[in-house]
C-alpha cells in the first residue's frame, strides 16, 4: 500500500470536507465528490437540502454545548487539539447561543468552500458516485451522509452483504425575527448559564393545553413512496413525542425549569425556545420542534405559541431519510470495512448522530486514510478519549439493535468502581472522566505525530 497516495472522498456535507481537508494537509492528493450541483441553471439537490454548498446544515445550527466537562465539550476539545478544520471554521462563524456553539449557517458553508478552494491538493468533482473503486489504487472515504443516493446505497448494500438500514427524522421550522412579538417573550439561558441569547416563549397551563390539543390532532404531511416512519429516538418529530403523553413535551423540548420569566420571577408552565440562525439575528429556529405536519397545519399550530401569533415562517419542518450501515458488523476501529480495508466510512452513514460527531468521524477517517495512503498502519484513537469512545460504540455496539448515537458520558469509559464510590458528586466525576480522556488523547496525539515525523 506504500504506493497509494490518492484519497477519494464521497460527500460534501460535514464529514467529507473535514476528511478531505485533513488528508490534504497530510500531503495526500484528494478527490472530493459531491452529487448536489447545478446543471444548465437547474439545481440537483436531495429531498432535504436547499443549496449545493458544502457543509449545509439542514436542521439545527447548533454544534452543542461548550460548557466545560460535558461530553460534547470534551469531543470538541479533542478535535481542536487535533486541528479540526471545520470546527475552527465553526468557531469563526459562531453566533451567540448561550453555552452552546451555534453557527451562522450561510457563513459557515462559505468558509468551508473557501478552505477547500484554497487547498491545492483537493480536486472537487460535482457528480453522483454510483460505484466504489476496489482496485487498490485509491483509498475511498464514504461520507455520503444520511441522504445517500439510491444507486450508491444499493452498491454499498451489495458490497457489505448486510443491506442498508434507514430511519427518518425531521427538521425544525425557522421564523422571521421581525414577526416575533417581543412584548410576550423574554431572553434567558437555562439556570443563567452562558449569555441570555435564547428567546423564550412562556406558556400558562391553559395555553399549553390548547397548543397540545392542536398539535396531537394536526394533520401530518402525506408520506412519499420512499418514506417509512422509523424515526431516530433522539430526534423524534414533536407530534410523535407529544402522543406519548400530555406532559412529555414539558419534560423535553418545552422544559421550563431554570428559565425564570422576569415578569413573574418564576419559570412558566412550559416554554418554547428560539435560537439565532445568524449574526444578524434576523431569523430564529424553534429548538427541538422538528416535525412532519402539513405546512398549513404547522402555521396554525405554531402560531398558538405566545409571541408567534403573527409569525412568518421562513422554513417549515419536513421529513427526510437517514441511511446508515450496520457498523458493528462491518467496520474495524479505524473505520475501515473489514472485508474491503481500502474503503472507510465517516459521518452519519457510519452510525454517528449529530453535526459535531460527523465532523469528528471525518477527522479520524481523514487521518487514518492519509496514514494508510502513505504506507503506515494507523493507531486507533484511545478508548478513554471521546473520539475513541464514539468510534468504539459504532464498531462494538449490539449489531442486532444498532441505532446511531450522539456523544454522551454513557459511551465513555467509566471511572473505576472504588473511585465512583468515593466521589459522589456527579459533576466532579464528569470532570475526572474528561481529565483522563484529554490526557489519553494528548498521549495518543503526540505519539502519532512523533511516529509520523520519524517515518517521514
Amino acid at each position: 500500500m506504500s504506493g497509494v497516495r490518492k484519497v477519494r472522498v464521497i460527500g460534501g456535507g460535514l464529514a467529507g470536507p473535514e476528511a478531505a481537508l485533513t488528508a490534504a494537509a497530510m500531503g495526500c492528493e484528494v478527490e472530493l465528490y459531491e452529487m448536489r450541483r447545478e446543471v444548465d441553471g437547474e439545481k440537483i439537490l436531495t429531498p432535504a437540502h436547499e443549496t449545493t454548498e458544502f457543509g449545509e446544515l439542514v436542521c439545527s445550527n447548533s454544534l452543542k454545548s461548550e460548557s466545560p466537562n460535558t461530553a460534547p465539550w470534551l469531543l470538541k476539545q479533542e478535535m481542536r487539539r487535533a486541528g479540526s478544520r471545520l470546527l475552527a471554521l465553526a468557531d469563526a462563524t459562531a453566533v451567540p447561543a448561550g453555552h452552546a456553539l451555534a453557527v451562522d449557517r450561510v457563513e459557515f458553508s462559505k468558509k468551508i468552500a473557501e478552505a477547500i478552494a484554497a487547498e491545492l491538493r483537493i480536486r472537487v468533482i460535482r457528480e453522483e458516485v454510483t460505484k466504489l473503486d476496489l482496485s487498490g489504487d485509491v483509498l475511498t472515504i464514504v461520507a455520503s451522509g444520511p441522504l445517500t443516493s439510491d444507486a450508491l446505497s444499493r452498491r454499498i448494500a451489495e458490497l457489505t452483504g448486510a443491506g442498508q438500514l434507514a430511519f427518518y427524522d425531521s427538521i425544525s421550522p425557522i421564523v422571521d425575527a421581525e414577526t416575533i412579538d417581543m412584548e410576550r417573550v423574554y431572553f434567558a439561558a437555562r439556570w443563567g448559564k452562558g449569555t441570555a441569547d435564547y428567546i423564550n416563549c412562556p406558556m400558562t397551563r391553559e395555553e399549553y393545553g390548547a397548543f397540545y390539543e392542536a398539535l396531537v390532532t394536526a394533520e401530518a404531511a402525506e408520506a412519499k413512496e420512499w418514506e417509512k416512519a422509523e424515526y431516530f429516538e433522539g430526534c423524534l418529530p414533536i407530534e410523535v413525542l407529544a402522543k406519548r403523553g400530555v406532559d412529555t413535551l414539558r419534560f423535553g423540548p418545552m422544559k421550563p425549569v431554570g428559565l425564570d420569566d422576569p415578569k413573574t420571577g418564576r419559570y412558566p408552565y412550559a416554554v418554547v425556545q428560539l435560537r439565532k440562525e445568524n449574526l444578524r439575528a434576523d431569523s430564529y429556529n424553534l429548538v427541538g420542534f422538528q416535525n412532519h405536519l402539513k405546512y398549513g397545519e404547522q402555521a396554525r399550530v405554531l402560531r398558538l405559541i405566545p409571541g408567534l401569533e403573527n409569525a412568518k415562517f421562513l422554513r417549515y419542518g419536513q421529513i427526510h431519510r437517514n441511511t446508515y450501515i450496520c457498523s458493528p458488523k462491518l467496520l474495524d476501529d479505524r473505520l475501515r470495512l473489514k472485508t474491503h480495508p481500502m474503503v472507510l466510512f465517516a459521518g452519519q452513514i457510519s452510525g454517528v448522530e449529530g453535526y459535531t460527531e460527523s465532523i469528528a468521524s471525518g477527522l479520524l477517517a481523514g487521518l487514518y486514510a492519509a496514514e494508510l495512503a502513505q504506507g503506515r498502519e494507523p493507531e486507533a484513537a484511545p478508548r478513554e478519549s471521546a473520539l475513541g469512545s464514539l468510534t468504539h460504540y459504532i464498531t462494538h455496539a449490539d449489531a442486532e439493535d444498532f441505532q446511531p448515537a450522539n456523544i454522551t458520558f454513557d459511551l465513555l469509559v467509566p471511572l473505576e468502581e472504588e473511585l465512583r464510590k468515593k466521589v459522589r458528586d456527579k459533576k466532579e466525576r464528569h470532570r475526572m472522566v474528561c481529565e483522563r480522556a484529554l490526557a489519553s488523547f494528548d498521549g495518543w496525539w503526540q505519539s502519532r505525530r512523533a511516529s509520523r515525523s520519524v517515518s517521514d
